[in-house]
């Protein structure tokens, strides 16, 4: 081994957790087994392997101890249990938060200054799949009393935020058009139906649902 004496601090406390033989030193640990011609050192376990080993089994001791022996303290059940009831309550906190995102109590609008609003949104928004007059274009006729998801403000209020039918309905609006707006809209909707589009499209739908 090398002497100390010219070593820097930092070297000699490598040289204590590797305990490395100096090169050209081999025949001092070279055992007697032969492969071919090829020798084999009898190098030690460097001692921060033997340290982290230690304290793996020190760790896995303690684990043992607290989940088989001591479970007044410590339970995995209990544990899993804590952290459901964390992420349920961040979710109702970001619900909480974000009110504009969910559904809380949707109604139907008649008043003439909220379908005059939904009818704003409905023209920045829907006309293109539904024409102005909601007699349908690529989405369907609003006017007759068959739909595709069902009709009423609760289920019209969840196409619009929600999207429709996967692949081939319209997208989801929530994160575009407000809550209040999504509810003017859908009253809107309401309102048009049984009204006279100038070019309608053909029924589609097997819901059968009217407006009272």
């Amino acid at each position: 081994m090398n002497s100390n004496k010219n070593l820097t601090g930092w070297q000699r406390f490598l040289q204590k957790m590797t305990k490395a033989n100096e090169i050209g030193k081999e025949e001092d640990i070279m055992t007697d087994h032969d492969y071919d011609g090829i020798k084999e050192l009898d190098n030690v376990l460097p001692p921060w392997w033997l340290y982290g080993f230690y304290i793996t089994i020190g760790i896995g001791i303690f684990y043992y101890v607290q989940v088989f022996t001591n479970s007044e303290k410590y339970s995995q059940k209990e544990e899993y249990a804590a952290e459901v009831a964390k992420g349920k309550a961040e979710v109702e906190a970001y619900k909480k938060a974000n009110p504009e995102l969910f559904n809380t109590d949707v109604k139907l609008l008649t008043d003439a200054a909220s379908l005059e609003a939904g009818k704003k949104v409905f023209t920045t928004y829907c006309v293109a799949c539904h024409m102005a007059d909601g007699g349908g274009g690529i989405g369907p006729n609003l006017t007759d009393d068959k739909w595709v998801l069902g009709g009423g403000i609760e289920k019209i209020f969840h196409v619009i935020s929600e999207g429709g039918r996967p692949g081939k309905g319209m997208v989801a609006w929530k994160s575009s058009i407000k809550l209040k707006e999504r509810e003017q809209v859908a009253s809107y909707v309401i309102s048009l139906q049984g009204t006279t589009p100038a070019n309608p499209k053909a029924e589609e739908g097997d819901i059968i649902w009217t407006k009272q």
